[in-house]
Formats: structure tokens, sequence, C-alpha cells
């Protein structure tokens, strides 16, 4: 069987590189081109890689940057996997998927339409039905966006939790990686030995997006979920991986055992499907009372496809009707490229992708 054409939107930038990272070798895709602004045009990966934790093969540092044309992309391409900013994604992702391409975008431009689901599969697979109300997809074209970073790491443990015993509130505070601010990032003498108490929009996106992702898919629309979400957001000099902490009141009371029981025993339709980048354990819990932490467990997950796509909670604890834990996730790969990726791979399953 052949595979399926796809492009790569912003190969300069991380998310894009974490894409080719991603898509070499992948079974059913196969990049047909690598696209960023003009002022790559003509480069080699090699010249513009910033991925320091894998070795791509050669054939790929040998690639050309190309421009991005929309008419070539649609011509050529069933699915784009978008790297793009938001600023400049919003139009080029439109424009896309307006002339019958699979936009799988991992922006913020287009996430809260109410006709543009946010996907984690494990958590509302369901949701993708929506995208048959966007006016493009009577010719193939469609947007599915991932979700912020920190979003994704703690949506399949409230998942897992949603489920048998309800949601009321979430309280979580973030300490996120460096990463996450794009290449070359947050600047060295502001971040070392420091922490940064703000960043920009993201307790925004995390109060609004986790209720939609949990909400429910009825009568063609997304209703959102009742329960409370308050964030606070730092940044930290790590390099890779979101540490979350988490205090979640649910509506049915239960014992630490029972809630780390239930995170751990949690499987979705990409554990079913197998889909190639679906974690086999979506929520890897240990029991180490020092754990997660960034250098040990940021790239979690089996097989090696999968790697870095597992999110890992530790230290599960009870206090009064509060359960508390950490959670940790790499953010551009799960909370990235490898978000999208494993969306498109949902919609291939599902036969939208013919």
């Amino acid at each position: 069987m052949s595979k399926m054409q796809v492009a790569v939107l912003g190969a300069t930038g991380m998310i894009g590189q974490r894409f080719v990272q991603l898509l070499e070798g992948h079974p059913w895709f196969e990049m047909e081109g690598l696209y960023a602004s003009e002022r790559s045009e003509g480069k080699r990966l090699a010249e513009v890689n910033r991925v320091k934790d894998h070795a791509f093969m050669q054939e790929t540092l040998s690639r050309r940057i190309e421009q991005i044309d929309t008419a070539k992309i649609a011509k050529n391409c069933r699915v784009a996997f978008s790297g793009l900013p938001s600023d400049i994604a919003k139009d080029f992702e439109a424009k896309l998927s307006e002339a019958g391409v699979a936009v799988f975008s991992n922006a913020a431009a287009h996430r809260m339409r109410e006709d543009v689901p946010i996907i984690i599969p494990e958590v509302n697979s369901e949701h993708l039905e929506i995208v048959k109300t966007q006016p493009t997809y009577p010719k193939g074209g469609y947007i599915v966006t991932n979700a912020n970073c920190s979003t994704t790491g703690m949506a399949a443990p409230l998942k897992a939790l949603q489920d048998p015993f309800g949601l009321e509130q979430v309280v979580v505070s973030t300490y996120q990686a460096v990463s996450g601010a794009g290449y070359p990032g947050v600047p060295s003498l502001d971040i070392l030995g420091n922490v940064i108490p703000h960043i920009k929009g993201e307790e925004e996106k995390m109060e609004a997006e986790a209720v939609k992702i949990l909400g429910t898919y009825r009568d063609g629309r997304i209703h959102d979920a009742s329960f409370q979400v308050l964030a606070s957001c730092v940044r930290v000099p790590v390099h890779d991986g979101h540490l979350e902490a988490l205090v979640v009141k649910t509506s049915k009371d239960a014992s630490a055992e029972d809630y780390a029981k239930a995170m751990r025993a949690f499987r979705a339709e990409p554990q079913w499907l197998e889909l190639p980048s679906a974690p086999k354990v979506p929520i890897i819990v240990r029991e180490e009372a020092d754990r997660p932490q960034p250098l040990w467990d940021v790239n979690a997950g089996e097989p090696a496809r999968a790697k870095g796509m597992a999110v890992t909670v530790g230290r599960v604890r009870k206090k009064d009707k509060y359960v508390k834990f950490f959670l940790l996730s790499h953010n551009t790969i799960r909370g990235g490229a490898g978000g999208s990726v494993i969306n498109a791979e949902l919609a291939h399953a599902k036969g939208m992708l013919r």
C-alpha cells in the first residue's frame, strides 16, 4: 500500500522539526515537502536543524526547505502538518483546508472555533466528528488542532478520573520547559538560575481548552465540561518536559490508591486501534517519592515510535476531598508535533483521509 503524501509547514521551527522526526519512516505517511518562509527557501534541513536529541537520517538532513505554496501543497498532499506560529498559521491553514487539504495544526489560531475540535485521541476521539460541519469538508479539507502543550499533559489523567469519579474543580500549577517558547526561546540570562512566573496567554489557554477537550459532543456541537480550572504557569530552566502539580476535587470520593489505579488502568481508542504513535500505556504511574522528573521521564512511552508520547504521573495522595499528584509530559512531542501526528493517525483509521 502506498503511503499518503504529507507536507510539513514551519519546518525550520522546533515543532516543525519534531514533525520531521516523527514522520521519518512513518508506516502511513510520507513527507512530500518541508515548507517555511521565503527566508529559509533553498536551505537544507541540516543547516537549520535545532533538534539535538535525535539523529536524522542523512537523506532527511539533505532535504531542501521550500517557501510555502498552498497551490502546490494542495495538488500533491492529502495532509498538512502545521508547526507555524499562530499569527501566520490562521490564513495558511484556512487556505489549505479550502483547497481540500486536511490540516493537523499545533497552532492556537483555530482552536476555539466552534466547528474545530481540539483532539487528544485518548480523551475525546468522538469530537473528530465535528469537522464534518466545517464548510470545507465536502471537498476533503478540514482543520484539526491539538491542545496547548501544558493542557495536553493533564488531559488524559483528568479523563481517567472524570469517568469514574466526576470532576468539580482542577487547580494546576505548571513548571514549563524553555523549549515551549520555541527556538531560541527565553534568553539565557533571564532563565538560568531563575523561575519566570508569567507565560503570556498560557493560563487562559489552559482554562479554556481543558473544558472544551473534556466536554461532550452531542447534537453536532461540543459542549464544555462544567468543572472549573484554575491555572498558574511558570517558566523554569529545563530543556524539555512540562511538570505540573494538580489538585483535583472529584464528585465521588475515593482513596489515593483508587485514583492511582484508575489512571494506571486507563486505555482508550488509540490503544485499541493500535495507532502507530500511540503509547501502549498512555499514563505511567510511578511509585517513587521523587518522580516524575524531566531528566528521567520526559521520553516515556513504548514502542519506539511512541517515545515521548506517554504522560508520567507520580506522588498521588489524598487530602480531605482532594486528590493531589504531579505529572510530566514532553511538550514538543506529545504536547506538540506528536499530538498532531496521532490525530492524523486517528483520522486515517476512521476513514476520514480517503
